[in-house]
């Protein structure tokens, strides 16, 4: 029986600018040092992924391979794709040369291109996402799929309200999703806040409620090699349609799935997890992140040292 493969893709490119300057994927949170990523490699390793892909800047490089990447490599396999903003096809080159902002969730994926070739999961660096969303994802990643042409894709779905800062306010893709599980539409909203009815979104004209139960996308995406051509084909109409003088498009993860439901090219399985996701966005999350793993530890679902 052909053993089933699924490779994690942890982006953990950002900057981190809301974090205060700092490296904040590289934050120690756990009670021996642990960083999030420790805690996402452990789960995804259980669920039965054998590999993972860190997306990372170039110079991040020395600092992320002696806070985990050569400790990790120990446990599981381990690649690096590097997320550069000066890696864009040759003839945008002039067009983008006073580009100082990194391309977005999409252009990250398509690093990975040479270096993943079976079924992966996309996460976030400094998202907590718990053990059972990475049950769901590798379980659907390595079914057989057969009946289609589109394009055959998976999200994890969080529900708004518990993925909201007490810090300051986050961009999240809310969802519609329809009978059978499947994806309609998203929508990436921005400066969604915590508020007392539940969530908002800030506006110039002021907080504008939204529903706090709404699914969300938090960026936890089943993708299959196929998707490759269709982010590097996308990838040349975004910079062929992008200003010159817009310095701050982003070719991001939910936009490109929203416009290709919208064309009826692909097919996206909402999966839902009941675990609490947690994050660090802003410094100020971080206090009540190692709080949350400290539970969890206490609880029994972590062991006290990880690795």
């Amino acid at each position: 029986m052909k053993m089933k493969k699924a490779t994690l893709v942890i982006m953990a490119a950002g900057i981190g600018s809301r974090f205060g300057g700092g490296i904040k994927q590289l934050e120690p949170i756990g009670p021996n040092g642990e960083i999030i990523m420790d805690y996402s490699i452990y789960d995804a390793k259980e669920a039965g992924f054998s590999k993972v892909v860190f997306v990372i800047r170039k110079d991040l490089e020395k600092d992320f391979k002696e806070v985990i990447g050569n400790r990790i490599e120990k446990e599981i396999e381990v690649a690096y794709a590097y997320q550069e903003l000066k890696d864009i096809p040759e003839r945008f080159q002039e067009k983008f040369a006073d580009r100082t902002k990194p391309w977005g969730t999409g252009q990250a994926i398509l690093c990975c291109k040479e270096i993943v070739k079976e079924p992966f999961l996309v996460i976030n660096a400094d998202d907590y996402y718990g053990k059972e969303a990475y049950q769901e994802a590798f379980q659907y990643l390595t079914e057989e799929k057969t009946g289609s042409e589109k394009v055959q894709a998976s999200m994890i779905g969080f529900v708004l309200g518990n993925t909201l800062s007490e810090n300051g306010g986050v961009t999240r893709g809310i969802c519609q999703v329809d009978e059978n599980g499947m994806l309609t539409d998203i929508v990436e909203t921005s400066n969604i806040e915590k508020t007392e009815e539940g969530a908002g979104i800030r506006t110039e004209e002021g907080i504008v409620p939204v529903d706090a139960y709404s699914p969300v996308s938090m960026n936890m995406w089943g993708l299959h090699h196929d998707f490759f051509g269709i982010l590097e084909e996308g990838f040349a109409n975004f910079l062929e349609n992008t200003e010159k003088s817009d310095l701050k498009a982003e070719y991001l993860l939910p936009t490109i799935i929203g416009g290709l439901l919208q064309e009826g090219k692909i097919d996206v399985k909402v999966l839902k997890s009941h675990d609490k996701w947690f994050g660090v966005t802003y410094k100020e999350d971080k206090e009540f992140v190692v709080m949350s793993i400290k539970n969890l530890v206490e609880q029994g679902k972590y062991p006290q040292k990880l690795f």
